[in-house]
C-alpha cells in the first residue's frame, strides 16, 4: 500500500493505491481518494506507510523525545556566507587559526566586544557548527590569534586584493587617510600623546591608516604610534600601491593634511600621479599670485592649469559656505554672551579686576578662533568689556567660505575635472569607514590589548568586519532596517534541538518568519535545513560569577 501523487498545473491529487498480481501481471487498486486532507495529514500517512514494520519503534522513540531551542543560527550563517562570498573565508585558510579569525571577524559584525565576550558569544550563537572548528577555545586561544593575524596580515590582504573582481582600469586610483583612536590605559606599546581627533586630552592613542580602492572598499590598514604626524604614514602606502596592489599608471587621492610637498616629491619620484586639495593659505596665496580669480568660483566647476602642468580644479560648495557662516555668526553669540556675563559680573563686584576678566574673554576669542576679526577691549572708566569688529578683516574671512581648490599632476587627455572632482570626494567613504569603525557599528574602542602586534591584529579584524558591514549596507539598502537591526533580527533564528532516548540528533532549521526571510532573501542566503551539532561547550577561562564573588 502506497500514497500515489500527481500535480496537473495548481490542481494536485491524491490515492492510497495498492499493487497485486493478477495472471502473473501486476496490477495497481485504487483504495481512497485523500486529496481532500491536508499536507500534514497527506504526509502523516506517507510517512506511516513508509514505516508500517516500525511503527512500534518510532512511537517508543517519540515517547523518549525532546525537543529543545538551540543555538543561534540566522546571524551566523549569514555573515559566514557573505565573507565567504567576499574572500574573507579562503584568505584566513582553513587551519584552526584561519577558522578563529573568522570568527573573531564574524563576532566583531555580531556583537562588538572583547576577546571574553566572543567566547561566549561562540557558546551561544552555532559558531563551532558553521566554521566547523573541531576543538574547544578560550579567550586565551584568541589572543594568541591576533598575533597570528598580524603575522599574516600581509598575505590575507594580497589573497583578498587578488580575489575581488573588477577592470583593471578600477586600480588606478587609490583613496587613503587616516585617524586617531583613544586608548583607555597607559600600558599599550603603540599609544603615545599626540593630535587628538576624538578630543579627548589626556589620554594616549593610537593612528590608523586605512588604504581604499576607487569605491572606497578596505584593502590594508595600518597602525602607527599614536604621535606620528600623517604625512609620516604616506610613504608605505606608495610602497603598498606599488609592489603589492597594481603598480602602473596609480593615482593616490588624499586630503590637504595629508599630501603635502615632500609626499608630492616622493609619488612624483615613483612614477605615480596625485589628487589632493591646497589650505586656505595656498588658496590665498594663488589669488594674490593671480594664477586663479575669485570669478572662477562662481562657475558650477572652472579649471586652471600652470605652465608647470599642475592643473586647479575650483569649486564652491554654497551648502557648506551657509554652515560656515552659520557657525561663525553662532560663536559671536557665544562671545557676546561670555562678555555680558563678564561685565554683569564686574558691576556687581566693585573688587572684582577688570584685566583679570579681559584675559578670560581674549582666551575665549582664541579658543573660538575669532581673534583674526575680533578684539576684546576693557574700557575702564566704565569697568566693562567691548569687543570690536575688524569688517574688512571678516569680509577677507568669509570670502573663501565653501570655496575648495583641488590640485593634481594629471593631463587633461587622461581625466577631466570632473572626475578629478569625483575621485577627491570619494574620500567620504574613507571617512565613512572610520566612522563605523569607530563608533556606529564596529567599536574599535576599547582596545583590550597591550602589545604591538595584537593591537594591529584587533585592528585588522575590525578592518575585515567592516568589509562584511560595508557589503550587508549593500544588500539591504531596499529594506527599512540599519545593518545592526537587521544582524539582531537574524540572530532571533535558532537551531531546533531534538534528542532521541538522550542522544542528541541533528539540530533541525526551522522556517524562517517573513522578516528574517526578507533579509535572508535579499542577501541571497540559503541556510541548510539542518546542522550537525558540535559535541563540545566552548566556554571562558575566566568566571564572571567567581570574579563577582571576590569583590
Amino acid at each position: 500500500m502506497y500514497v500515489d501523487s500527481s500535480k496537473s498545473g495548481k490542481y494536485s491529487r491524491h490515492l492510497i493505491r495498492e499493487s497485486f498480481r493478477e495472471d502473473g501481471k501486476v496490477k495497481h487498486r485504487t483504495i481512497a481518494n485523500i486529496s481532500d486532507c491536508s499536507v500534514q495529514e497527506i504526509n502523516a500517512i506517507k510517512l506511516a506507510l513508509k514505516h508500517k514494520n516500525e511503527l512500534a519503534d518510532i512511537i517508543n522513540n517519540l515517547k523518549s523525545s525532546s525537543v529543545a531551542q538551540g543555538k543561534s543560527i540566522g546571524a551566523v550563517w549569514t555573515v559566514y556566507d557573505v565573507a565567504k562570498k567576499l574572500g574573507i573565508v579562503n584568505a584566513l585558510g582553513s587551519s584552526r587559526e584561519g577558522k578563529l579569525a573568522l570568527w573573531q571577524v564574524i563576532s566583531r559584525v555580531i556583537d562588538q566586544g572583547s576577546r571574553l565576550s566572543a567566547v561566549r558569544l561562540a557558546g551561544n550563537h552555532a559558531a563551532c557548527e558553521v566554521l566547523r572548528i573541531n576543538k574547544t577555545f578560550t579567550e586565551d586561544h584568541l589572543y594568541s590569534n591576533l598575533d597570528w593575524l598580524y603575522e599574516n596580515q600581509k598575505k590575507i590582504e594580497d589573497r583578498l586584493f587578488k580575489f575581488r573582481k573588477i577592470a583593471p582600469e578600477e586600480n588606478n586610483f587609490f583613496l587613503y587617510d587616516v585617524t586617531s583612536s583613544y586608548l583607555e590605559g597607559t600600558k599599550n606599546e603603540l599609544g603615545a600623546f599626540g593630535y587628538n581627533r576624538d578630543k579627548k586630552t589626556g589620554k594616549k592613542q593610537i593612528v590608523v591608516g586605512l588604504l581604499c580602492d576607487m569605491h572606497g572598499r578596505p584593502l590594508s590598514v595600518e597602525v602607527f604610534t599614536g604621535n606620528t604626524q600623517d604625512p609620516a604614514t604616506f610613504s608605505s602606502q606608495i610602497k603598498k600601491v606599488t609592489t603589492r596592489f597594481g603598480g602602473g599608471d596609480v593615482t593616490l587621492v588624499g586630503d590637504r593634511g595629508m599630501i603635502k610637498s615632500q609626499q608630492v616629491t616622493d609619488i612624483l619620484d615613483n612614477g605615480l600621479h596625485y589628487i589632493t586639495a591646497i589650505t586656505k593659505p595656498q588658496m590665498e596665496s594663488l589669488l594674490k599670485e593671480n594664477i586663479i580669480q575669485m570669478s572662477l568660483f562662481d562657475q558650477k566647476l572652472a579649471e586652471v592649469q600652470t605652465d608647470e602642468g599642475i592643473r586647479y580644479v575650483l569649486r564652491n560648495n554654497p551648502v557648506r559656505a551657509e554652515d560656515m557662516r552659520q557657525s561663525r555668526e553662532s560663536k559671536m553669540a557665544s562671545l557676546r554672551k561670555k562678555v555680558n556675563a563678564k561685565n554683569l559680573y564686574l558691576s556687581e563686584h566693585s573688587k572684582a579686576k577688570i584685566e583679570t576678566a579681559l584675559n578670560d574673554v581674549t582666551q575665549y576669542c582664541k579658543k573660538l578662533k575669532l581673534s583674526r576679526w575680533i578684539e576684546a577691549t576693557a574700557n575702564t572708566e566704565h569697568r566693562k568689556l567691548e569687543i570690536t569688529i575688524d569688517n574688512d578683516a571678516l569680509s577677507k574671512e568669509a570670502q573663501l567660505d565653501g570655496c575648495y581648490v583641488l590640485k593634481t599632476d594629471l593631463v587633461s587627455a587622461k581625466i577631466s575635472k570632473e572626475n578629478i572632482n569625483m575621485r577627491y570626494k570619494s574620500l567620504a567613504d574613507v571617512e565613512w569607514a572610520f566612522r563605523s569603525s569607530k563608533t556606529v557599528n564596529l567599536e574599535l574602542r576599547p582596545i583590550n590589548v597591550r602589545l604591538a602586534s595584537r593591537t594591529r591584529g584587533h585592528t585588522f579584524v575590525v578592518m575585515l568586519a567592516y568589509l562584511i558591514i560595508q557589503e550587508l549596507r549593500n544588500l539591504w539598502r531596499d529594506i527599512e532596517t540599519t545593518v545592526e537591526e537587521g544582524i539582531k533580527e537574524l540572530s532571533s533564528l535558532c537551531i531546533t534541538d531534538v534528542k532521541l532516548n538522550g542522544a542528541l540528533s541533528t539540530g533541525l532549521i526551522p522556517k524562517p518568519r517573513k522578516t528574517v526571510k526578507k533579509l535572508l532573501d535579499a542577501a541571497n542566503i540559503q541556510l541548510p535545513t539542518a546542522l550537525p551539532m558540535a559535541t563540545f561547550n566552548v566556554s571562558t577561562r575566566k568566571k564572571l560569577v567567581k570574579r563577582r564573588k571576590s569583590l
